[in-house]
């Protein structure tokens, strides 16, 4: 019987479909023996706790693994974490608020010797003198100030404690030395003692000490601070003391910073409001008649409010004024002030902001008064945070001191206020005022630290 011939291609596929099925079968006894051999691994591994490391996978990966269990890289350990982890258990650990301080205030520091740099140059050419002859000592200065700050923001409230009287009485000698023969008499002004070479304004060092020292008997004081006396002894007293020390060297200026900060101390600890009142109406009175008592202050609150009949009496107003409106939104660039050319006396001091607003422009004036209000804002969480009178004091006066005086300072270059020559914080020329500025940011750094980790657990 003849066979029926197959179709074609059908024994080729025949054979693939057999090929297949052999494969196939092959595969999954291989795939059984390597079952077997791995069960007693699998079941070894299984035995092992949750956490431990994977003999083969994690080779694999680096033998690294995540914090998941997932293969991955391992963190590795930040640079000097033992020695910061040692340092932040002796003087305490930092909070926002203190790289918040630390960071405003290097910039406007940074931003103020530039400026000077700018502003000083055009008078020291026309005297035929060094053009960074100033910016040198500035900088040298600013480099003196900023270790202090690191020095003192090391310390714990407890040296504060112990440290206010001294300070106080330390400010009060200085003061006094002013009118001796170490005392020099500069535009007017008795308010600086000359040790040689060295020349420093001993007003600058008492605002801190003042600062501390207030801070410190109000806060011993407690509840009493509600009672007048207790408010007039020994704290009143203390700051009548260095205001007449100050006014007596003619410098209205510094008084009516220090007033402010009285007052800001004073409201802090909790004084009840007619006591306030009471040092309001006294500071008021103090600053009329001095004002009336002093011709040189009287011309100048004259020119203020438009009397500009005697020859240069309104020349810081009116080229202020002008610096300001030539720069614009954007400026005249760094160094291109035409102002700074001996027509704005003091640009590189009293009248800096006048020279910022001509060089950066509007937008490089609103840059240094976000810096000064990124800063209040720090201090004042440094404030909320603290629970004690002492450091709510000591930080609100410090704080009335830099962000207080640096709103005078800009209201008298727009002409809101008469000239009283008080500088713009951290930015003015003056070696004294920054590093005491420095200094007491220093002193608000060392509260706005965490308590020692040791203090916390012996507690």
């Amino acid at each position: 019987m003849a066979k029926t011939p197959a179709q074609p291609g059908t024994s080729a596929a025949r054979a693939a479909r057999a090929k297949t099925a052999a494969d196939t079968a092959a595969g999954n006894a291989h795939g059984q023996e390597n079952s077997a051999k791995q069960a007693k691994p699998a079941s070894t591994n299984a035995a092992k706790p949750a956490g431990a490391k994977a003999s083969k996978p994690a080779a694999a990966g680096g033998g690294k693994t995540s914090k998941a269990g997932k293969p991955g890289r391992e963190s590795k350990p930040r640079a000097f974490q033992g020695i910061r982890d040692w340092f932040n258990a002796k003087v305490g650990r930092p909070t926002a608020s203190y790289y918040w301080i630390i960071g405003t205030t290097v910039a406007l520091t940074m931003i103020g010797r530039m400026t000077v740099l700018s502003a000083s140059t055009a008078e020291t050419i026309s005297q035929g003198k060094d053009p960074y002859d100033l910016f040198i000592k500035e900088s040298g200065f600013a480099v003196l100030g900023l270790v202090l700050m690191f020095v003192l923001s090391c310390m714990r409230p407890t040296f504060w404690r112990k440290a206010g009287p001294l300070l106080i009485l330390l400010a009060v000698a200085l003061l006094a030395l002013v009118f001796t023969p170490l005392g020099v008499n500069v535009n007017g002004n008795l308010n600086w003692l000359a040790f040689g070479p060295l020349q420093f304004q001993p007003s600058e060092a008492a605002k801190l000490a003042l600062a501390v020292w207030m801070g410190v008997v109000l806060a011993a004081k407690g509840r009493l601070v509600r009672e007048f006396w207790h408010v007039v002894l020994p704290v009143g007293v203390g700051a009548a003391i260095i205001l007449a020390l100050i006014l007596l060297g003619h410098d209205l200026g510094t008084a009516v910073i220090v007033g402010m900060m009285v007052l800001a101390g004073l409201m802090f600890a909790g004084v009840r409001w007619w006591t306030l009142s009471l040092a309001v109406v006294a500071a008021v009175l103090v600053a009329l008649i001095s004002n009336l008592t002093s011709d040189n202050r009287t011309s100048r609150f004259a020119s203020w409010l438009g009397d500009c009949s005697q020859p240069g009496a309104c020349d810081q107003y009116l080229n202020g004024a002008y610096a300001l409106a030539s720069g614009g939104w954007f400026g005249v660039g760094l160094g291109q002030s035409r102002q700074k050319w001996n027509w704005i006396p003091e640009a590189h001091n009293d009248f800096i902001f006048a020279i910022i607003g001509e060089e950066f422009g509007l937008l490089g004036t609103i840059v240094i008064l976000g810096l000064y209000a990124v800063l209040a804002y720090s201090i004042f969480r440094v404030i909320n945070t603290r629970n004690d009178t002492m450091s709510r004091v000591i930080c609100g006066m410090i704080l009335t001191w830099i962000v207080g005086q640096a709103a005078v300072n800009i209201a008298v270059v727009v002409g809101l206020l008469p000239v009283i020559g008080v500088p713009l914080p951290l930015i003015s020329y003056g070696g004294t005022a920054l590093i005491m500025v420095l200094a007491a940011v220093g002193v608000m750094l060392s509260f706005s630290r965490t308590e020692p980790e040791g203090t916390l657990k012996s507690s």
